[in-house]
């Protein structure tokens, strides 16, 4: 691929160690990894790792040649900037400063966040100005460490659009501000793709690739665990728009490996799943 191809840490068995999971996506032809902090404490504490646990990484990475460029921070579901309790946006913002200085530290180019301004609080105005007022400091913060923050299209109705993004970019205008579209969302919700990439594609900085089966009047969606080639995503129509716009940035594979039998063949055929999607679409190999 002229792309870079991504995997999502989660793809692979949580008890693999760092080193592991390194040599098993490089292995599987993969051209980096992103990382997960997600809300549990166990990712959330790695916010908080010493110099030395950073070092151990960044070791492996070197050694095994293979890099984290990327971080899927999805911590903010459970402290959302975006919260009534201002003792949780004040905890929302602290998280957002130690994943930016973490990403600073360990070489992580950009920082996915989740579109959501509450997830588990029911939205209303209050929350979203919230929202906006955290989204405006989270930036702030991001351009003295030169970490690019970017926003992910979700699986709720806040943000399902790039549409809906582009206020928000239009809003806080910073080069720190960027979109991280997933096709599998944007899809599952019944945009037109082709149209939602080309709006938002000055500001998108690496596409999430995942399988989804549509929202419908009668049925909610499903926005994870589907297997590549099992949903509703018309990949190649929108492989097809990115590489018409010129796009040349890296695609990332989401998928998550507790849900499979054998993880590392469900990646492995998935892998060669998008690769063929890709070469579709007008992507080539080198």
């Amino acid at each position: 691929m002229e792309n870079l191809l991504g995997l999502y840490e989660k793809a692979l068995p949580q008890n693999m160690d760092w080193s592991t999971k390194l040599k098993t996506a490089k292995k599987l032809g993969f051209n980096f990894m992103e990382i997960s902090i997600d809300e549990t404490d166990e990712r959330l504490a790695r916010l908080c790792w010493t110099k030395e646990e950073k070092r151990q990484l960044l070791q492996s990475m070197d050694e095994i040649e293979f890099p984290i460029m990327s971080m899927c921070f999805s911590g903010h579901r459970r402290y959302p900037l975006g919260s009534r309790n201002p003792k949780v946006r004040g905890y929302a913002l602290d998280l957002m400063a130690k994943a930016i200085e973490f990403a600073s530290d360990m070489g992580i180019r950009v920082i996915q966040l989740a579109g959501y301004d509450v997830y588990y609080e029911e939205h209303g105005e209050d929350t979203l100005a919230y929202f906006i007022e955290g989204l405006k400091r989270a930036v702030i913060m991001a351009a003295k460490y030169q970490v690019t923050l970017a926003i992910e299209i979700m699986d709720t109705p806040f943000l399902n659009s790039i549409q809906k993004y582009m206020q928000y970019d239009h809003l806080i205008q910073s080069p720190w501000l960027a979109l991280y579209p997933d096709i599998g969302n944007l899809s599952a919700w019944g945009n037109d793709v082709g149209y939602e990439l080309e709006l938002g594609y000055s500001r998108i900085v690496a596409v999430h690739v995942k399988e989804t089966i549509n929202v419908t009047e009668r049925f909610p969606g499903m926005f994870r665990d589907t297997p590549f080639g099992k949903g509703d995503v018309d990949f190649v129509t929108a492989f097809k728009k990115l590489k018409s716009l010129g796009y040349s940035g890296p695609f990332l594979i989401e998928m998550w490996g507790d849900t499979f039998d054998d993880p590392v063949a469900e990646i492995a055929r998935s892998r060669e799943f998008i690769l063929s999607k890709l070469k579709e679409g007008g992507f080539t190999k080198n």
